[in-house]
Protein backbone atom coordinates (compact mmCIF):
# COMPACT_ATOMS: atom_id res chain seq x y z
CA UNK A 1 0.00 0.00 0.00
CA UNK A 2 2.64 2.02 0.60
CA UNK A 3 4.29 1.26 -2.73
CA UNK A 4 1.08 2.93 -4.30
CA UNK A 5 1.21 5.72 -2.69
CA UNK A 6 4.64 6.48 -2.95
CA UNK A 7 4.02 6.14 -6.75
CA UNK A 8 1.39 8.78 -6.72
CA UNK A 9 3.21 11.48 -4.87
CA UNK A 10 5.86 11.20 -7.00
CA UNK A 11 3.63 11.62 -9.98
CA UNK A 12 1.94 14.70 -8.43
CA UNK A 13 5.24 16.14 -7.55
CA UNK A 14 6.90 15.44 -11.22
CA UNK A 15 3.43 17.01 -12.80
CA UNK A 16 3.63 19.90 -10.56
CA UNK A 17 7.49 20.85 -11.56
CA UNK A 18 6.96 20.25 -14.75
CA UNK A 19 3.93 22.66 -15.23
CA UNK A 20 5.81 25.30 -13.39
CA UNK A 21 8.44 24.76 -15.29
CA UNK A 22 6.94 25.38 -18.77
CA UNK A 23 5.33 28.32 -17.57
CA UNK A 24 8.07 30.07 -16.01
CA UNK A 25 10.30 29.25 -19.23
CA UNK A 26 7.94 30.96 -21.43
CA UNK A 27 8.87 34.15 -23.49
CA UNK A 28 6.60 36.58 -25.14
CA UNK A 29 7.14 35.26 -28.24
CA UNK A 30 5.93 31.47 -26.92
CA UNK A 31 2.90 33.17 -24.95
CA UNK A 32 1.57 34.84 -28.46
CA UNK A 33 1.97 31.80 -30.07
CA UNK A 34 0.02 30.07 -27.50
CA UNK A 35 -2.50 32.27 -27.34
CA UNK A 36 -3.20 32.26 -31.28
CA UNK A 37 -3.37 28.86 -31.49
CA UNK A 38 -6.18 28.92 -28.35
CA UNK A 39 -7.87 31.18 -30.02
CA UNK A 40 -7.95 30.23 -33.42
CA UNK A 41 -8.89 26.22 -32.16
CA UNK A 42 -12.02 28.13 -30.46
CA UNK A 43 -12.71 30.06 -33.41
CA UNK A 44 -12.49 27.44 -35.71
CA UNK A 45 -14.01 24.30 -33.91
CA UNK A 46 -17.76 24.93 -34.60
CA UNK A 47 -17.20 25.20 -38.39
CA UNK A 48 -14.42 22.11 -37.85
CA UNK A 49 -17.50 19.92 -36.11
CA UNK A 50 -20.20 21.15 -38.68
CA UNK A 51 -17.98 19.91 -41.49
CA UNK A 52 -17.56 16.36 -39.58
CA UNK A 53 -21.38 16.56 -39.21
CA UNK A 54 -21.71 16.85 -43.05
CA UNK A 55 -19.19 14.25 -44.01
CA UNK A 56 -20.78 11.71 -41.70
CA UNK A 57 -24.62 12.71 -42.88
CA UNK A 58 -23.06 12.15 -46.62
CA UNK A 59 -21.99 8.71 -45.35
CA UNK A 60 -24.67 7.79 -43.93
CA UNK A 61 -26.91 8.75 -46.90
CA UNK A 62 -25.10 6.34 -48.85
CA UNK A 63 -25.21 3.75 -46.80
CA UNK A 64 -28.82 4.07 -46.46
CA UNK A 65 -29.25 4.14 -50.28
CA UNK A 66 -27.10 1.17 -51.02
CA UNK A 67 -28.91 -0.70 -48.39
CA UNK A 68 -32.23 0.75 -50.03
CA UNK A 69 -30.91 -0.62 -53.45
CA UNK A 70 -29.51 -3.63 -52.04
CA UNK A 71 -32.87 -5.13 -51.01
CA UNK A 72 -34.80 -7.29 -53.32
CA UNK A 73 -38.45 -8.65 -52.82
CA UNK A 74 -38.61 -12.72 -53.06
CA UNK A 75 -41.08 -12.08 -55.87
CA UNK A 76 -38.13 -10.77 -57.34
CA UNK A 77 -35.72 -12.93 -56.59
CA UNK A 78 -38.36 -15.79 -58.34
CA UNK A 79 -38.28 -14.11 -61.39
CA UNK A 80 -41.80 -12.33 -61.09
CA UNK A 81 -43.31 -8.82 -61.00
CA UNK A 82 -43.16 -6.98 -57.70
CA UNK A 83 -46.50 -5.24 -58.61
CA UNK A 84 -49.53 -7.92 -58.06
CA UNK A 85 -52.56 -7.71 -59.56
CA UNK A 86 -55.89 -6.82 -58.20
CA UNK A 87 -58.20 -9.98 -58.90
CA UNK A 88 -61.21 -7.46 -60.20
CA UNK A 89 -58.70 -6.49 -63.44
CA UNK A 90 -59.69 -7.45 -66.63
CA UNK A 91 -56.32 -8.97 -67.94
CA UNK A 92 -57.56 -11.85 -69.78
CA UNK A 93 -56.28 -10.44 -73.14
CA UNK A 94 -52.64 -12.08 -73.88
CA UNK A 95 -52.54 -9.08 -76.43
CA UNK A 96 -52.44 -6.91 -73.35
CA UNK A 97 -49.62 -8.87 -71.18
CA UNK A 98 -47.66 -9.13 -74.85
CA UNK A 99 -47.41 -5.30 -75.35
CA UNK A 100 -46.77 -4.54 -71.81
CA UNK A 101 -43.76 -7.29 -71.84
CA UNK A 102 -45.39 -8.54 -68.84
CA UNK A 103 -46.41 -12.22 -67.74
CA UNK A 104 -48.57 -13.04 -65.21
CA UNK A 105 -46.82 -14.64 -62.16
CA UNK A 106 -47.36 -18.63 -62.91
CA UNK A 107 -47.68 -18.03 -66.61
CA UNK A 108 -51.51 -19.33 -66.10
CA UNK A 109 -53.95 -19.85 -68.83
CA UNK A 110 -57.05 -17.71 -69.79
CA UNK A 111 -59.46 -20.49 -68.17
CA UNK A 112 -57.02 -20.64 -64.89
CA UNK A 113 -57.09 -16.77 -64.34
CA UNK A 114 -60.90 -16.97 -64.78
CA UNK A 115 -60.91 -19.54 -62.15
CA UNK A 116 -59.08 -17.92 -59.60
CA UNK A 117 -61.10 -14.84 -60.25
CA UNK A 118 -64.21 -16.61 -59.29
CA UNK A 119 -62.67 -18.36 -56.46
CA UNK A 120 -61.83 -14.99 -54.85
CA UNK A 121 -65.01 -13.27 -55.91
CA UNK A 122 -66.60 -15.81 -54.04
CA UNK A 123 -64.68 -15.79 -50.97
CA UNK A 124 -64.97 -11.70 -50.48
CA UNK A 125 -68.70 -12.39 -51.13
CA UNK A 126 -69.47 -15.07 -48.58
CA UNK A 127 -67.01 -12.92 -46.12
CA UNK A 128 -69.57 -9.97 -47.17
CA UNK A 129 -72.84 -12.23 -46.21
CA UNK A 130 -71.23 -13.24 -43.00
CA UNK A 131 -70.62 -9.56 -42.10
CA UNK A 132 -73.82 -8.58 -43.40
CA UNK A 133 -75.69 -10.99 -41.24
CA UNK A 134 -73.82 -10.32 -37.99
CA UNK A 135 -74.90 -6.67 -37.85
CA UNK A 136 -78.21 -7.23 -38.70
CA UNK A 137 -78.10 -9.64 -35.78
CA UNK A 138 -76.81 -7.23 -33.88
CA UNK A 139 -79.79 -4.65 -34.96
CA UNK A 140 -82.17 -7.48 -34.16
CA UNK A 141 -81.07 -7.74 -30.67
CA UNK A 142 -81.08 -3.85 -30.02
CA UNK A 143 -84.53 -3.76 -31.10
CA UNK A 144 -85.33 -7.00 -28.90
CA UNK A 145 -83.68 -4.99 -26.08
CA UNK A 146 -86.67 -2.26 -26.97
CA UNK A 147 -89.14 -4.51 -27.21
CA UNK A 148 -88.97 -6.29 -24.22
CA UNK A 149 -89.10 -3.41 -21.97
CA UNK A 150 -92.57 -3.59 -21.34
Amino acid sequence: MDGIANVVTVLGDRITNNVKGTFANMTAEKWIRLIIIVGAYALLRPYIIKLGGKAQMKKHEEESAEALRGTISPNELRGQKAMVRLPGEDSDSEDDEAQNGESSAADWGKKARKRQRMVIKKLIEAEEDRLRESKEEEEDKDIEEFLLKD
